[in-house]
């Protein structure tokens, strides 16, 4: 194995960035060589709606945003680190994605 690059994804700052914390942790606890969190661009999702649904009324819109948060985390020739992250707990809210590439 030579890299296992961890994708983060989570509409709340606080809980990816703690997850991102416990899996840096992890690796200088088991001397594996961590590149990251890399924080990549935030994704916006913008949803404007009309107040009044029948038409009636007058033309006033709702809009409506949330954002998504992304961290990138590679962790190089530590096989287990990287079975200590798989048995990380995640937060409620989180996506986590481990790719490994030889």
């Amino acid at each position: 194995m030579k890299r296992a690059r961890v994708k983060l994804r989570s509409t709340s700052q606080d809980k990816i960035d703690e997850l991102a914390d416990e899996i840096i942790e992890i690796g200088e606890e088991y001397e594996a060589e961590i590149s990251g969190p890399v924080p990549l661009p935030t994704q916006t999702l913008r949803i404007p709606t009309r107040k009044a649904p029948d038409g009636e009324g007058s033309e006033t819109i709702e809009r409506y945003e949330m954002h998504v948060h992304n961290r990138l985390i590679d962790i190089k020739e530590s096989e287990r680190a990287l079975r200590q992250v798989m048995r990380v707990h995640v937060p409620e809210g989180v996506d986590i994605e481990i790719e490994l590439e030889e």
